[in-house]
């Protein structure tokens, strides 16, 4: 069986404009899907649907979308209609380096709204219909920061750690009625944002950014056999030290130091 006969002929991307969210509307392109293409900026995400209908001649359209609207639901379904969604992959995230208290409260809840609460009400719709459907798949991106506490990033990191515990409990729910879920917990990955923020190295054993296109592939063979996974092979390698071997006031403080070394930040 394939991937399309498996999950269906329609995929939502939300974030596709570029990273991760490009590469696995990339991916699923490849694999037959037609595509609905979820952004905030219009040209760049129409520009990506122009590409990837002539690269695969698959049918995409473009969605633009405030994701840190309570609306964002609505938004979507006033341009798709009741066109039927089969895979969904929610991969939309805000973050926020530095310290806590040096940016306003309104970054932090809108953090909170685009990678919890949004989620929540594209899940609750979206997947509900898989659920009535009994067939569907479903991608919520997470990250290893949010194993444990990281200073300088603590919100995005808690909103990633409710992210994996949201998949995983719906894995559970879901699986015996026909809806695969899984939590993918990327690492450092070369993507535009990450390579935006000028990274420096926060240790000679970090492993090496993984490529959008390797998380994504990796995701997509990975669905419907665990409820969540560490992307990479040095990623797991480290997760592995972080959460087993390690105490965690140890890994906290790896975390907190690590992102002080790779920004420059001072306490």
């Amino acid at each position: 069986m394939t991937f399309k006969e498996k999950y269906g002929p329609t995929a939502l991307v939300a974030g596709a404009s570029e990273g991760l969210g490009a590469a696995y509307a990339h991916a699923l392109a490849a694999r037959g899907l037609d595509l609905v293409l979820i952004g905030r900026r219009k040209e760049p995400l129409e520009e990506r649907a122009r590409q990837i209908a002539a690269q695969y001649g698959v049918k995409t359209l473009p969605v633009r979308c405030d994701r840190s609207s309570a609306d964002a639901v609505q938004q979507i379904r006033d341009v798709i209609g009741d066109l039927p969604v089969d895979f969904l992959v929610y991969n939309a995230a805000l973050s926020y380096i530095g310290p806590y208290l040096a940016t306003d409260l309104s970054t932090h809840n809108g953090i909170a709204a685009v990678n919890m609460l949004t989620p929540l009400s594209i899940l609750h719709y979206f997947g509900g219909k898989m659920v009535e459907g009994r067939r569907g798949g479903i991608v919520i991106m997470s990250s290893i920061a949010g194993f444990q506490g990281s200073g300088y990033l603590a919100t995005y990191a808690a909103t990633k750690a409710f992210g994996r515990v949201l998949a995983e409990g719906l894995w559970y729910e879901w699986r015996p009625l026909g809806v695969d879920v899984i939590a993918c917990c990327a690492g450092a990955t070369a993507t535009p944002n990450y390579i935006r923020t000028k990274p420096g190295k926060a240790s000679p054993f970090e492993p090496t950014p993984q490529l959008p296109e390797q998380v994504a592939e990796e995701c997509l063979k990975r669905i419907g056999r665990a409820p969540s996974f560490v992307s990479g092979t040095g990623n797991r390698f480290v997760s592995f030290l972080m959460r087993h071997l390690f105490p965690l006031k140890k890994s906290v403080t790896i975390m907190g130091d690590g992102m002080m070394k790779m920004y420059g930040i001072r306490p």
